[in-house]
């Protein structure tokens, strides 16, 4: 009766180049290594292996058995990684990469679930507005929106997110609100970028989409300087629905061109490849996602902003 271990057993005497380099893979007795592939030999009826006292090469049959037999070794060790992965409970660090504005109570409320669910775990959350390199910086999960650059990453779509324009009330008695969107061109607004030169804004509404050019006095590339700009007055500022909602109900800023958002961009989560996903990244994505569909809306929650 075929031994699965003979099989094994083979493929490590075929990887290993020698019996006696596959014993010490394998940790047992040279002899055993032998009689092993002696079994598997009878078995079949078959010389695998050409030996002499130095060198071991492969037969056409064994060639053959080989590059069958591997490829099933390598599934059915998948399937037993899998197994364990999905028994084991998530335990160490995950660190996770997000926009300095990001969130808020979205991204709060699904690290504080998770750390309650998971005791054995821990969280760094690193906030940048740069798209950090994942590998480079040991980062095992990103939330990202708009066009993805082409990676090696792994991207789960999560949802949208768009924004709205708004002034504080003191700018629009000041200069009063644009009607239109070229309107914009005679207004101050407040760019979020890393500088206000040649700056444009793409705005969809009333079935047009519209690249309208804007200035101002004052460029950030953080959206909570943009917000903070806006706030004190210093121009028309594009930010995220989920962001401007507080400050538009508590009345520090004021909706214009209701009929005029940008176009709604992809809500991501990124990781490195999810050959052998840990259940660490496995068990914040399913968190997040769960988040996401329980008291928030696709494109109004997740005020991520930038990156």
């Amino acid at each position: 009766m075929l031994d699965l271990n003979d099989i094994v057993v083979f493929a490590r005497v075929v990887e290993a180049g020698s019996f006696t380099a596959a014993a010490r893979l394998l940790a047992m007795p040279k002899t055993t290594v032998s009689r092993r592939i002696a079994a598997l030999e009878r078995e079949f009826g078959v010389r695998l292996l050409q030996r002499t006292t130095r060198s071991l090469r492969l037969t056409d049959a064994g060639r053959l058995y080989y590059e069958e037999s591997s490829e099933a070794l390598r599934t059915l060790e998948q399937a037993n990684l899998r197994l364990a992965e999905a028994r084991a409970e998530p335990a160490g660090t995950i660190r996770i990469s997000a926009p300095v504005g990001f969130g808020g109570h979205f991204l709060s409320a699904t690290i504080f679930d998770f750390l309650a669910t998971y005791p054995k775990t821990r969280v760094e959350l690193r906030l940048s507005d740069d798209r950090l390199n994942l590998i480079e910086n040991g980062i095992d999960l990103a939330f990202r929106t708009g066009i993805l650059e082409d990676s090696t990453l792994i991207a789960r779509k999560l949802g949208s997110t768009y924004r709205i324009l708004c002034a504080s009330p003191d700018y629009l008695a000041r200069c009063g609100a644009p009607d239109r969107p070229e309107d914009l061109a005679s207004h101050d607004c407040v760019i979020a970028g890393r500088s206000a030169a040649n700056a444009h804004w793409v705005l969809e509404g009333e079935g047009i989409r519209e690249t309208v050019t804007v200035s101002g006095r004052f460029a950030a590339n953080e959206m909570q300087a943009v917000m903070a700009a806006a706030i004190a007055g210093y121009g028309i500022a594009q930010l995220p629905h989920g962001v401007a909602a507080a400050c538009i109900a508590d009345g520090r800023l004021q909706r214009v061109l209701d009929g005029y958002t940008t176009p709604a961009g992809g809500l991501h989560v990124v990781y490195p490849s999810s050959q052998h996903l840990s259940p660490l990244v496995k068990a914040f994505v399913q968190l997040a996602i769960d988040h996401l569909n329980v008291g928030y809306s696709a494109m109004d929650a997740p005020a991520i902003i930038s990156g």
